[in-house]
């Protein structure tokens, strides 16, 4: 199964500031899986960026794909927008995100689970 990287994980990945994350992400990468990120994900590591940080942030995501938004996406998203935006706070960009995810049939890497209560949703443990 693929595996869709959400912008905290990315994030840390970059910055290696989190033992637990950097151990989990040596034996996915050691295990080939098919790694993924969104335009979403890209953008959100982007806007965060520090000017120290542009030339690792451009090689990650220079090694991993970045799988485009299309209009089925966009549909997927805007039902869990309407599911779920005023029962827990759900925003477009998460929406999106997991749009994607499911798409894809890949596991959403993050650790923030609960911006995600989508029950078709499959998590990265």
């Amino acid at each position: 199964m693929s595996i869709l990287l959400d912008s905290d994980v990315v994030i840390e990945v970059l910055r290696a500031r989190d033992s637990g994350i950097l151990d989990q992400w040596t034996l996915v990468v050691h295990r080939s899986a098919n790694l993924l990120v969104s335009p979403v994900t890209v953008a959100e590591v982007w806007a965060g960026a520090l000017p120290a940080e542009h030339t690792a942030i451009s090689r990650f995501f220079a090694l991993v794909p970045c799988v485009p938004l299309d209009q089925e996406t966009g549909r997927a998203a805007g039902d869990f927008l309407r599911q779920f935006s005023r029962s827990h706070g759900l925003k477009i960009a998460d929406a999106l995100i997991a749009a994607t995810a499911t798409r894809h049939k890949a596991a959403l890497w993050t650790r923030n689970r609960k911006h995600y209560p989508m029950t078709s949703l499959v998590f990265h443990t």
